[in-house]
């Protein structure tokens, strides 16, 4: 599957299919089975993706399988109001933990997501990649790519807190509570996607410019790994003693 149909299925599965879900199966279905219907669609498409499609365990695929677990499991515990607010914010106070936790062990999140977009495929390339994790300036933007996710998520599960706790106002099992969750979901899950979407993008580009700036220029048609070669090439002739 490509990364294109992967984005769109992402989009379609775990936010769109939802929001209609609520929308308009209500009447159909009954209020409580069309809500746990649209909350383990997500969860299902995560399980679906991991297994099916991703079929990967790493830490990645794990993280995400911990979150659709919490998720799912939370979906059969039928409460309204300001615990209906704290159960829909649980997603991001497990990405802040995981995220936060991570900085504090020594082995920030982000390393593992550029790891996994680097994808070395042999012994040598999996060493020389450490070998530029290990770098000062490489080490100090992973830490400081997490530290800024761990941020936004918190920033955004505090929106996200107050949003619910200003729209979902209805009791659970009501028309009117399906109706408040499709409408704040429309908006949570994309207004406030954006800033986390943003902050992925600074945390990668922060981390990939420190590697960049360690590897050797290169001119004409030389991929990542070739100066990665020409880095640990340079580094055994340095090691040499001079005849």
């Amino acid at each position: 599957m490509s990364r294109s149909t992967k984005l769109i299925l992402d989009i379609l599965l775990g936010a769109v299919a939802p929001i209609l879900v609520l929308s308009y199966l209500t009447d159909t279905l009954g209020a409580v089975p069309t809500y746990l219907l649209a909350a383990l669609i997500p969860v299902g498409w995560v399980f679906v993706d991991l297994f099916f499609v991703t079929r990967r365990l790493n830490f990645i695929t794990g993280f995400l399988g911990l979150n659709a677990m919490v998720r799912g499991m939370l979906a059969f515990w039928f409460v309204d109001g300001l615990l209906y607010a704290l159960k829909d914010t649980a997603g991001s106070v497990v990405v802040v933990l995981v995220f936060g936790g991570s900085v504090v062990v020594g082995y920030p999140v982000v390393r593992a997501f550029a790891e996994q977009s680097l994808d070395p495929r042999t012994p040598a390339q999996e060493s020389a990649l450490k070998k530029l994790f290990r770098e000062r300036p490489v080490a100090r933007a992973m830490i400081w790519g997490t530290v800024l996710l761990a941020a936004v998520n918190a920033a955004t599960g505090v929106a996200n807190f107050l949003l619910n706790i200003r729209i979902v106002t209805a009791a659970f099992g009501s028309e009117n509570f399906n109706t408040q969750v499709a409408h704040v979901n429309a908006i949570t899950r994309i207004a406030l996607g954006i800033p986390e979407f943003a902050a992925w993008g600074v945390a990668l580009s922060l981390v990939y410019y420190a590697i960049y700036a360690r590897l050797p220029q290169a001119s004409g048609d030389h991929d990542f790994w070739d100066r990665v070669e020409m880095r640990e090439a340079r580094s055994v002739d340095n090691l040499k003693p001079e005849t």
